[in-house]
């Protein structure tokens, strides 16, 4: 810093008051201060907002997955250390993972592995299947990519995992929900997205049907689409990540046709089941209005449908 003499210091303090005086404070400050003598301008940080919506191109799943996840602020931000966390994927259809009616395996245990990093105590993975569960678990790859990564891969078959749970939503009063998704600190929902003959497309929302007990039937007799979204009020996944580098695009939701399948390398993660949803819809030249069930649960309010609205950042890797 260089001297100045004290003539110099008054001279000085005199501009600042009339500057203060006309009421321009900021730049007098900056011409006048002794604490601006040869330094340069600092520049102010950019501070990169973490969107509502993360979507990450390519053709490695487990870069996508991660990349996916670090853009909404990593794996720590959703896991913490000592956590019991359960990561649901589709498992439903006795499909292999090229056939896309299941999540692909390399997904899931990509999730197993980063709750894993980031300290969770254990972490399970299930699905309640529509096909016999054994043969699901084996020949859609979830079974053995999951417990490589060292997840507790169990079946859901049983009636007594399921404790009856208050709903109170606009059709359903309750319903049975999987005690381990009740009970566990951090819920990562990881569905594939697809066409549905019933809802017409199978997303977020809709993969929650893989956490219920009772007779599932009584949803397809019902009005199905406001029962997902009374059951999305219950089950709050903390971590969304949208399966969609194969998706099935015909003939859903058990597929089978390799020609209905169509890579999009493309995973979409959220904390917002709506925005998710309604995001995915593009996927398949759709709007989240073509979907019911992404619609009642805008109007129940649990989460935002408009994507004008939304933050959404995209990337390819």
């Amino acid at each position: 810093m260089s001297k100045i003499t004290r003539r110099e210091f008054l001279s000085k303090g005199v501009k600042l008051g009339l500057a203060l005086a006309s009421g321009s404070l900021l730049t007098a400050f900056l011409k006048t201060s002794l604490f601006s003598q040869n330094k340069k301008p600092v520049k102010a940080k950019t501070i990169k907002k973490i969107p509502d919506i993360a979507v990450i191109h390519s053709k490695d799943p487990e870069k996508n997955t991660r990349a996916a996840v670090e853009m909404l602020g990593g794996m720590d931000k959703f896991v913490k250390n000592g956590d019991k966390v359960v990561v649901k994927p589709n498992i439903g259809w006795d499909r292999n993972p090229e056939q896309a009616a299941t999540t692909n395996p390399i997904v899931v245990a990509t999730l197993v592995k980063m709750a894993l990093e980031a300290g969770a105590k254990e972490v399970k993975v299930f699905d309640r299947t529509c096909h016999n569960a054994k043969r699901c678990y084996a020949n859609s790859g979830i079974e053995k990519a999951a417990k490589d990564a060292g997840a507790i891969v169990q079946y859901a078959e049983n009636e007594s995992d399921y404790i009856n749970t208050k709903i109170n939503g606009m059709d359903l009063e309750d319903w049975p929900i999987h005690k381990d998704v009740l009970a566990c600190d951090c819920f990562i929902n990881v569905p594939i997205a697809k066409q549905h003959g019933s809802t017409e497309l199978t997303l977020s929302m809709k993969n929650l049907m893989g956490v219920v007990g009772g007779n599932r039937g009584k949803f397809h007799a019902a009005d199905i689409d406001q029962w997902i979204a009374d059951i999305a009020k219950v089950v709050v996944p903390k971590l969304i990540v949208m399966d969609a580098t194969r998706i099935l695009l015909r003939h859903g939701p058990t597929g089978g046709n390799l020609a209905d399948v169509q890579e999009k390398n493309t995973i979409i993660a959220s904390v917002d089941p709506v925005a998710c949803d309604a995001y995915t819809t593009r996927l398949f030249n759709k709007t989240p209005d073509d979907v019911t069930y992404i619609r009642y649960a805008f109007e129940q309010k649990l989460g935002e449908i408009n994507l004008k609205k939304l933050n959404v950042q995209e990337t390819n890797i």
